[in-house]
């Protein structure tokens, strides 16, 4: 009972601080104190540290002295080649679900898209909504290999400093949207257009944050 309990605390722990590491609460090269994070999420230092450990294998965290860990940090050159793969993968995936797609789920999606974008900031909120589009369409083909890696890497651009610079919610309402939208019109090239136009778009405004502009 006693063993089961602490794998419990360890998933939840995992769950937030993977939770926190994805939405920015604990950005890239922060130092990840085990006591902290186990006083924050009420939780004992056993399964907080099974979590840190998980997060390290996953690449996560990286190893910072013998006992403690770092946010990583994606280079702004992995940033681009990650996102460069992402316009074929996800392209490819929508090509793949298209015949499989709910029409009620774009339509929520949708309503959701308009509801948050009336807000400029990036919220928790718009991180979970952003995932469920970009997933969807490989969960939905049944190719886990697909998911797997459009979701690893998913995982590596977001770690990247400016991978979602300030101002972009207002952009990315509208590129969500006119994937969205295409999807309900029953556009699959138009879909697969618009997914790799804001894919691009986002990578264009990284590069005017690195350039100073």
């Amino acid at each position: 009972m006693v063993a089961e309990r602490e794998l419990n605390l360890a998933e939840l722990a995992y769950t937030q601080i993977r939770r926190m590491i994805l939405e920015k609460e604990l950005p890239g090269g922060m130092s990840v104190v085990e006591g902290r994070l186990a006083d924050h999420l009420e939780i004992s230092r056993t399964p907080v540290r099974e979590a840190l450990m998980r997060l390290a294998a996953e690449d996560l965290l990286v190893k910072q002295g013998s006992r403690s860990f770092a946010v990583r940090n994606v280079s702004a050159t992995e940033f681009f080649q990650g996102i460069h793969i992402r316009e074929i993968l996800e392209s490819e995936a929508i090509n793949l679900s298209f015949d499989r797609l709910d029409r009620k789920v774009l339509e929520n999606l949708r309503r959701e898209v308009i509801e948050l974008g009336e807000t400029p900031e990036q919220t928790a909120a718009q991180w979970q909504l952003d995932d469920r589009i970009h997933l969807m369409f490989p969960k939905v083909s049944g190719n886990t290999v697909l998911l797997r890696s459009i979701n690893e890497l998913r995982t590596l651009t977001r770690l990247c400093e400016v991978s979602y610079p300030l101002g972009r919610v207002p952009a990315s309402t509208r590129e969500h949207l006119a994937i969205l939208e295409a999807l309900l019109d029953g556009d699959s090239t138009g879909a697969r257009e618009a997914m790799v136009m804001h894919l691009r778009n986002v990578a264009t405004d990284c590069m005017d944050i690195l350039r100073g502009g």
